[in-house]
């Protein structure tokens, strides 16, 4: 039986480092820290990292965890092979650079700098800090909208019937937030799409008209809801 991959995830033994590892993956596939600074990858995951309690606490001791045993552990094999496979750069090992990566993050969790930004700089970022829009655009406005749904509206609909309260406060939350960030329409065209969108709007509704219209209708849904 295959299990859901957000199961994996939690069954896993690095379930943290996968998860900055594929920050590194969505940026190239290549560890790019130097001991001086820490790369984009890592500054993506690092913004995103010190707004989650515990999370620095987590990803360093699993990196402990990984380099105690070492990368070709026979005991930590299965563990390894679930993880994002990142190149290092010449000359250096997986190992040496994970270490490196420890060290940047053991320096900010005790209050080092590192790169803010008020805007995501990487795919990742993105896809991390507006995950919810990301799942109504790319699960429900994918490649195959127009196979599966007659109209915009019920596709939305089938979002807005398919999944909790919650989810949809967070939804309508995302694209607040983002239409705020982001006021320029062409960023906010390459945005969506990294999010997951693959449609057009309905015709004759730009892209930052046909999102706030979506925010109220899940506005009124949750209104409706608690009423």
């Amino acid at each position: 039986m295959d299990l859901p991959d957000d199961y994996l995830l939690r069954e896993a033994r690095f379930p943290e480092l996968q998860e900055l590892l594929d920050s590194y993956a969505s940026a190239g596939w290549t560890f790019t820290d130097t001991p001086e600074k820490a790369g984009p990858a890592l500054q993506a995951y690092v913004r995103y990292a010190v707004n989650v309690p515990g999370l620095l606490d987590g990803v360093i001791s699993e990196i402990d965890d990984l380099l105690q045993f070492g990368l070709f552990s026979d005991e930590i094999a299965d563990d390894v092979d679930l993880l994002p496979h990142i190149n290092p750069p010449a000359g250096r090992s997986v190992e040496e650079c994970l270490a490196l990566i420890r060290n940047h993050l053991d320096r900010i969790r005790d209050g080092g700098p590192y790169e803010e930004s008020a805007l995501p700089q990487t795919d990742w970022e993105w896809n991390k800090r507006f995950y919810e829009l990301g799942q109504l655009l790319g699960a429900y406005f994918h490649q195959y909208f127009s196979q599966e749904y007659e109209s915009h509206k019920d596709a939305l609909d089938d979002y807005l019937s398919g999944n909790p309260s919650e989810a949809h406060l967070q939804a309508a939350r995302d694209i607040g937030r983002l239409l705020s960030l982001v006021q320029d329409d062409s960023e906010l065209n390459r945005v969506t799409k990294i999010l997951g969108l693959w449609v057009y709007p309905p015709e004759g509704v730009s892209l930052r008209q046909w999102l706030t219209e979506m925010q109220g209708t899940i506005k009124d849904h949750l209104r409706a809801g608690a009423s």
